[in-house]
């Protein structure tokens, strides 16, 4: 082997290893799709926005509209549907899961991506018992319907707040509420295990504001909260909040879980008594949580790992009930315009 070879050799690897680098930092996120709005542009042109001009590849809907998911259609992005929370003790029955897998999966799959069916939204935060006492019975008729419909790969979950977690603020001690562990938790667990079906959580340190611990919920320098029992001190809430759910479920036996943030965001404007709610703001959450969620790094007690995420939200929205807060959550203005940059939009996108 000749000089010249072996420095074309060394070369070529040299490229390689660059364009694997590459590869593996390159990140892709999600997005919580809302449409409580009046303004907002049609379901095509957003799946064709998204598709040419962001490096968002899967959203995550609050119903099952068949406009979005006829809009979605052969994009390659993925779709997560929700069944409505008073839907929930009806779709027990397994007809009614059928009929209800047929219209609203099997007329659009596969070339709509359905990648997941989240059963509810936040169903023990609630406080029905009658939905909280059907939701994993319904969470297993659906599976079991797609299963005779012959659709193996869309998978069944339910989001939970991080109300579900006690003694949280040491992540190592966190565990689920004895009100629901034994009850609804363990058998859900022992379902999505036995599915490979991922744990939707809905972390928002948002909720948890006040102006002495802004520095640790907006990452930025500060002494940080001590855990004892690991010797790990936390730096962000976001970090602490997903240690402290896989500690949780960890206790139960079921560390194997994926964990996907379903939620997490930080509204751009607020009302005058709401200070906290500021571009800059949701700039410095959204721009260092989704660094933690696609570096790979992981976290103390999840190291090596990305996390699936869906920011909230996509669009702010204009009928949204309740504070200014409420209706500025979006990346993006009804006219595709940034509200802000956190590196969601693509090369061609910032053109």
């Amino acid at each position: 082997m000749t000089a010249t070879t072996t420095t074309s050799i060394t070369t070529a690897l040299l490229h390689l290893s660059t364009l694997l680098h590459l590869s593996t930092t390159a990140f892709s996120i999600g997005v919580n799709y809302g449409t409580l709005a009046n303004d907002l542009p049609s379901p095509s042109q957003v799946a064709n926005f998204l598709k040419t001009q962001t490096i968002i590849d899967s959203i995550k809907i609050f119903d099952t509209n068949p406009d979005i998911l006829r809009g979605f259609a052969n994009t390659n992005i993925t779709v997560t549907v929700t069944v409505g929370n008073g839907d929930i003790p009806a779709l027990v029955d397994a007809n009614a899961a059928s009929r209800w897998v047929a219209n609203n999966i099997e007329q659009f799959y596969p070339q709509t991506r359905i990648k997941l069916i989240a059963v509810g939204n936040e169903i023990l935060f609630t406080g029905n018992k009658e939905w909280i006492s059907h939701l994993v019975p319904c969470i297993k008729s659906l599976h079991q319907a797609l299963v005779r419909a012959g659709i193996n790969d869309v998978k069944v979950s339910t989001p939970y707040t991080l109300g579900i977690l006690q003694n949280s603020v040491q992540p190592s001690a966190a565990r689920i509420k004895p009100a629901y562990g034994k009850v609804v938790f363990a058998p859900m667990l022992e379902f999505l295990r036995q599915t490979k079906s991922p744990l939707l959580v809905n972390p928002y340190p948002y909720f948890s504001y006040s102006p002495s611990m802004e520095d640790y919920i907006l990452f930025k320098p500060n002494p940080g909260i001590h855990d004892d029992n690991t010797n790990i001190t936390y730096t962000n809430m976001f970090v602490a909040m997903m240690d402290a759910v896989y500690s949780a479920i960890k206790a139960m036996g079921y560390d194997d879980l994926d964990i996907v943030v379903a939620e997490s965001g930080w509204p751009s404007l607020g009302d005058p008594n709401q200070p906290m709610c500021t571009v800059e703001n949701a700039v410095l959450y959204n721009k260092n949580m989704i660094k933690v969620v696609t570096s790979g790094e992981g976290t103390p007690l999840m190291p090596k790992r990305r996390f699936e995420t869906y920011v909230f939200a996509l669009f702010n929205e204009n009928l949204k009930p309740g504070t200014a807060a409420e209706r500025n959550w979006g990346l993006f203005r009804p006219d595709f315009s940034p509200v802000y940059d956190v590196g969601i939009l693509s090369n061609i996108g910032k053109v």
